[in-house]
């Protein structure tokens, strides 16, 4: 499995362990500076798993992607030029929370989208747009790409507005949320300053088995769809 951190923030190269001054060249590198990605893609301690982290130039990406050509595809074509990805049966991008030129292209050289939903009530108005900005790439720049599934997260079974946007979500989406609920958890939010998933931090945590949860029901629907062996 490959990680890209398509983010400038780099919360997942930071929840990998890959602090500021660790990263080196990566994303930013691989879309702005033409780096093959043999070159920049690096292991980490989990097994199986390697990361292309976000580099520290990468906020800059956003503006300099504006005057480059086929801007929207940059990354499609990065990872599609050469070999280096072939051997990963996922590559999972994790995108900004923003909708601009980054995001962009991460729609396009994806092949479905998996929506984290917070059970707050300005994440549930965002996600219409979400969904509609799928629908817009979908017909003019990347004709696979699907809705595969929203995820409830930060669920809080204390609060009445978890169960709100929760209720609300299932009635517009229908069987696209998924039955597995992220709660608020204490262990989630710690993992990322330790470096680590939150799996391995503390799989015993109810975070940490809800998102071992989450990846079975992923794996089930996919084999449902025909998306995977």
């Amino acid at each position: 499995m490959l990680l890209i951190d398509l983010d400038p923030q780099g919360n997942a190269s930071t929840g990998m362990g890959l602090g500021h001054t660790d990263r080196a060249n990566g994303t930013y590198a691989l879309l702005i500076e033409d780096s093959p990605a043999a070159d920049v893609i690096r292991p980490t301690y989990v097994p199986g798993l390697a990361i292309l982290p976000a580099d520290s130039d990468l906020a800059g990406a956003e503006i300099e992607l504006v005057t480059e050509e086929r801007r929207e595809y940059r990354l499609r074509d990065a990872l599609r030029n050469g070999d280096a990805t072939s051997q990963y049966d996922y590559i999972l991008i994790d995108c900004p929370p923003s909708l601009g030129l980054l995001t962009l292209n991460g729609l396009v050289a994806a092949d479905a989208v998996l929506v984290p939903l917070q059970c707050e009530f300005f994440a549930l108005e965002g996600i219409t747009q979400i969904v509609r900005t799928i629908d817009i790439v979908r017909r003019g720049l990347n004709p696979s790409l699907y809705l595969q599934g929203i995820v409830l997260t930060m669920f809080d079974r204390r609060n009445n507005l978890s169960d709100q946007v929760a209720a609300d979500a299932r009635g517009f989406f229908g069987d696209r949320v998924y039955e597995t609920v992220i709660p608020r958890n204490v262990r989630v939010s710690e993992a990322p300053s330790h470096g680590k998933p939150v799996i391995l931090y503390d799989v015993r945590s109810p975070g940490a088995q809800a998102y071992v949860k989450l990846a079975g029901e992923l794996l089930r629907r996919e084999r449902r769809s025909g998306h995977v062996a």
